[in-house]
C-alpha cells in the first residue's frame, strides 16, 4: 500500500499534467477545447481538494486537536485558488486569452507554493502521525464515489 505522502503527491502530479495541458489549448485559443481541457483540470483539482478536507485534514486535526496550523493555512489557500479557478472560467467564457494566461500564472505559482509545502511537511507529518491504508481507502472510495455520479450531477456540482 502507498503512503499518504505517494498517493497525494501522485495525485498533484495528475494535476499538473491536466494544468499544463489546458494552458496549452487555451494558448493556441481553441476555445471549444480549451473549455473540455479546463474542466478537467479544475474537477480534479477540486477532487484533490476535497479528499484532503474530507479525509486528510479532519484525520490530522483529530490527532493534534484542532484545525490549527497546517491544515488551516491549506484550506485558506484552497480557497484562494478556488477564487482564481473561477476567475479563470469567466476569462474562459468570454476567450480572453491574456486574462487567463496571467490568471494561470498566478494559480501555478500558488500550486507550486501549496504543494511543496505539503509534500514536505503535512504529507510526511500524516504519514507518520496517521493509519496510511485506511486514510487512502476512504480517499479510494470518494473517487469511486465521484466518478459514478451521473453526468448531471457532476455539472451540478461544477
Amino acid at each position: 500500500m502507498k503512503s499518504i505522502s505517494n498517493y497525494l503527491t501522485d495525485d498533484h502530479h495528475h494535476c499538473d499534467v491536466l494544468f499544463s495541458n489546458a494552458e496549452e489549448i487555451v494558448a493556441k485559443a481553441d476555445w471549444t477545447e480549451s473549455q473540455k481541457e479546463f474542466a478537467g483540470f479544475r474537477g480534479a483539482l477540486e477532487h484533490h481538494f476535497t479528499m484532503e478536507e474530507n479525509e486528510l485534514f479532519p484525520a490530522i486535526e483529530q490527532q493534534t486537536g484542532g484545525p490549527m496550523g497546517p491544515t488551516q493555512v491549506m484550506r485558506e489557500e484552497h480557497t484562494m485558488m478556488r477564487e482564481l479557478l473561477q476567475d479563470m472560467a469567466a476569462a474562459l467564457q468570454s476567450e480572453d486569452q491574456e486574462q487567463y494566461l496571467d490568471l494561470s500564472e498566478t494559480l501555478l505559482i500558488m500550486m507550486q507554493q501549496h504543494n511543496m509545502k505539503e509534500e514536505q511537511i503535512l504529507y510526511p507529518m500524516a504519514d507518520q502521525m496517521l493509519d496510511n491504508e485506511a486514510l487512502i481507502t476512504r480517499m479510494n472510495a470518494m473517487e469511486k464515489k465521484e466518478t459514478t455520479a451521473s453526468p448531471a450531477d457532476q455539472a451540478a456540482s461544477a
